[in-house]
């Protein structure tokens, strides 16, 4: 029904999260359909990015510079890492200007079904960079699945020798503007775990 290359840009777009076989074609077709406007920039930015983009060497976050803009700032709090499970969280901290530390980006989380051991994560070098003094405390801001728990649980026993070196984690609960009687059990159950006084 399709030229090969309409074929190969559907399939390549289908591989986007949050897009089936059929958001891709109307992807492709809105794209072909927009083809000065919207497809060629599109093109071009994309490898202009490819050839630009690489992984921060410290933190691993992605950006054209390594170190990467957030290393390189120098009015950061070099003292406190938060440790995020993909670049997408680092970028949501950052959007929501919550944090002004480093970061350090894992890679995913530990899964024993997914076949993803300590080895295949970023925590040696977070480690390594713990080692190398000047840190006072690491945050430990993994999702709050099992994987991002036991993730999370490892990386504190691997820092747990540390001497002056604070762990602490992201408190889990009621969300800002949330309703009680819209929680899972889980989320009400953190909630209650993380009150305090007020």
């Amino acid at each position: 029904m399709n030229g090969p290359e309409i074929a190969r840009m559907i399939q390549l777009l289908a591989k986007l999260p949050g897009l089936g076989p059929r958001s891709a074609r109307r992807a492709a077709l809105h794209l072909l359909k927009k083809r000065e406007a919207l497809l060629r920039p599109l093109a071009q930015s994309l490898g202009q990015a490819a050839d630009a983009i690489r992984t921060c060497s410290i933190c691993g976050n992605f950006d054209t510079l390594d170190p990467c803009t957030v290393c390189g700032d120098a009015r950061r709090d070099g003292a406190t890492i938060c440790v995020v499970e993909d670049v997408a969280d680092l970028w949501a901290m950052e959007r929501g200007h919550v944090f002004s530390g480093r970061y350090h980006v894992l890679g995913g989380t530990l899964s024993a079904l997914d076949g993803v051991g300590p080895e295949d994560l970023n925590i040696a070098s977070l480690v390594a960079r713990v080692r190398a003094g000047g840190v006072g405390e690491v945050i430990l801001a993994t999702n709050a699945t099992v994987d991002g728990q036991t993730t999370a649980h490892y990386i504190a026993d691997r820092l747990a020798s540390f001497d002056g070196v604070k762990v602490s984690r992201l408190a889990h609960g009621l969300p800002v503007g949330g309703e009680i009687d819209h929680l899972d059990d889980g989320t009400l159950s953190a909630a209650f775990k993380a009150r305090r006084a007020v």
